[in-house]
C-alpha cells in the first residue's frame, strides 16, 4: 500500500482539540519527516526539532516572471512544493487544479506560498511558464512556477523533498521525475506533510494542516 495512505490512516487516530471543524487538523501538532521513508516523528508541543533534522537545502531557480527564486524567497514562510510540466497530458492538469484550491484558501495570506518545479525545464522556459500561469490563474508572488538546471531540480525532488519514495521504485538521478505528491514545508524548512495531489480529500487535509502549522 502507498506509504502516504498508511500515514493518513494512522494519523486520524489522534484527536485534535481545534473546535472549528472546517479548519480542524487531525492532530495537535504535525509530525516531522526526517528521511525518505516518510516515517512520522512526533515532537512535543512548544519543542523545537533537533538540530540534525532534515531541512530543504539552498536552491536557485527562475520563476514565470523571470525572477530569481531561492530559499530566501521562503524565509519565514510556510510553503507547498510539487513537480510538474506544462505539456503533461496526464496527472498535471488535476494537480494544478488542486493546487489552485490551496492558492484560493490562502490567497490573502502572505505567510503561505506555493512552489511548482518543472521537470522538463529545457521545454518550460520563462515565457512558457508565464503562459501556463496565465491560463491557470496562478497569482504572481503567491505561486512560483520555476525552471532551472534539470539536474538541480531532480536532485531537489529526490534528495530533498523525497517525492518519489512512496512509489517503491528506485530510479537513477537521470530518469524522468514524475510524481503526484504535494509536500508541506514549515518556516524552518522542515518537511511536515506529504499529500496526494490528485486526491481532493488529501488536498483538503493539506489545507487544514497548513492552518495548524501556522499556529505551530
Amino acid at each position: 500500500m502507498n506509504k502516504i495512505y498508511l500515514i493518513l490512516l494512522v494519523i486520524p487516530l489522534f484527536a485534535c482539540k481545534n473546535k472549528n471543524s472546517t479548519l480542524a487538523s487531525r492532530v495537535e501538532r504535525l509530525p516531522f519527516y526526517n528521511e525518505a521513508t516518510f516515517t512520522p516523528i512526533w515532537v512535543k508541543l512548544n519543542s523545537n526539532a533537533p538540530d540534525d533534522f532534515h531541512k530543504i537545502p539552498p536552491f536557485n531557480f527562475v520563476n514565470q516572471d523571470g525572477q530569481i527564486i531561492t530559499e530566501k524567497t521562503f524565509k519565514d514562510k510556510i510553503y507547498v512544493a510539487d513537480f510538474f510540466f506544462t505539456s503533461c497530458p496526464g496527472i498535471c492538469p488535476q494537480m494544478t487544479k488542486n493546487m489552485n484550491l490551496v492558492q484560493a484558501a490562502f490567497k490573502n495570506d502572505d505567510e503561505v506560498l506555493l512552489l511548482s518545479h518543472s521537470v522538463t525545464p529545457k521545454l518550460d522556459s520563462v515565457s512558457v511558464l508565464k503562459n501556463y500561469a496565465n491560463a491557470h490563474g496562478v497569482i504572481s508572488g503567491k505561486w512560483h512556477l520555476v525552471t532551472g538546471k534539470q539536474q538541480d531540480i531532480y536532485d531537489m525532488g529526490r534528495k530533498s523533498y523525497f517525492v518519489e519514495e512512496d512509489l517503491g521504485i528506485k530510479k537513477s538521478l537521470t530518469e524522468f521525475l514524475h510524481t503526484e505528491n504535494f509536500v508541506l514545508i514549515d518556516k524552518n524548512k522542515h518537511i511536515r506533510g506529504i499529500y496526494n495531489g490528485l486526491n481532493k480529500t488529501s488536498v483538503n487535509q493539506l489545507i487544514k494542516d497548513i492552518y495548524l502549522l501556522k499556529d505551530d
